[in-house]
């Protein structure tokens, strides 16, 4: 799952191919300058968090989120006083490495892709700074860490979480045969929209469902935002995205799936059991999409980039309605 965890790619011109090897120290192009994990992580260790995506936080949050909504939605319909925080934790230390080790399968698969491109053959894999054999062990570890998570959830949950991986494992070629990877990245990356519910109710009912198809329709609003950064390059080496489909209409296409967001959310509220308080939040968190679509401008990289980022902020206004909700409901 590559583009909520390159958060960094500048939107720079198409380049031609490159054939130098950069030095094995060289900083990633595509990440943001003096981050955290360039600063203070041991020289061993940053080729592998760079792989993981440990510099890039959003893409924590636009994975962790959907778990939280389905958890408190849960929470909701079983009339509980807050979300069980135990599974909060499990779920965003699931959402911590698996993150990085779709990021890791990511590089490992366009690795060679990346190679031709300047602003992407410093990362860790062309650059030679982690080997394929290392990169393929730190991917099965995360796995293994992942595993454990899943594992400590009831059984219901653990197949529904092995039915992802087919979505996971399709995800980095779709970009080479179809303009709409981000519909792939969307059933991928919003799995715990299902999960969440399943790992309170042992069950899966219709209001997670519709959560899921709303969190899905987000994915492919605000991954095409950030796929315009890159379009150029995409075209050069051959990628496709729904940003080169959409092009000029991007603003239109964005309404219809950011409107299918909200109504889905709504709905899946509503089914859960959601109050006032929880519609409120939905329409701030409506209120912050309608920005994102009326401000952005697709030739812009930096708007773009701060647009896709602004993305946390309306998870967190989900999250937090939901919370209000919960609290205001259990005391009456």
């Amino acid at each position: 799952m590559t583009r909520p965890e390159n958060e960094g790619k500048a939107g720079a011109p198409a380049q031609a191919p490159v054939t130098d090897a950069p030095a094995a120290d060289a900083p990633v192009a595509d990440a943001r300058a003096k981050n955290w994990a360039d600063r203070y992580a041991p020289p061993w260790a940053l080729p592998y968090l760079r792989l993981a995506r440990a510099d890039r936080p959003i893409g924590f949050y636009l994975l962790a989120l959907p778990c939280f909504w389905s958890v408190g939605l849960a929470g909701i319909h079983t009339g509980a006083a807050y979300p069980d925080p135990v599974l909060l934790l499990l779920f965003a230390v699931g959402a911590i490495v698996m993150r990085g080790a779709g990021c890791t399968y990511n590089d490992i698969v366009d690795r060679d892709i990346d190679a031709k491109v300047a602003r992407t053959r410093s990362r860790p894999l062309p650059s030679g700074q982690v080997s394929l054999r290392s990169a393929v062990a730190f991917m099965l570890a995360q796995c293994l860490v992942g595993l454990g998570v899943l594992l400590s959830l009831n059984s219901f949950s653990v197949w529904l979480g092995f039915a992802v991986i087919p979505i996971v494992a399709l995800y980095p070629f779709m970009k080479r045969i179809s303009h709409w990877p981000q519909a792939v990245l969307g059933l991928a990356f919003n799995w715990g929209a299902l999960m969440g519910w399943a790992a309170v109710t042992g069950r899966l009912d219709w209001a997670p469902v519709v959560l899921y198809v709303g969190a899905v329709a987000w994915t492919v609003g605000y991954d095409t935002i950030y796929a315009h950064q890159d379009r150029e390059d995409d075209a050069l080496i051959g990628m496709k995205s729904t940003a080169l489909r959409f092009g000029a209409d991007t603003r239109y296409w964005l309404s219809g799936f950011y409107a299918v967001t909200i109504a889905a959310m709504g709905l899946a509220g509503w089914l859960a059991g959601g109050g006032p308080l929880f519609y409120t939040g939905l329409a701030f968190a409506c209120g912050q999409l309608l920005w994102q679509v009326a401000t952005l401008d697709i030739d812009d990289a930096d708007n773009c980039l701060a647009r896709f980022k602004s993305n946390r902020d309306f998870g967190l206004i989900v999250f937090f309605a939901i919370l209000a909700d919960m609290t205001v409901a259990s005391s009456l």
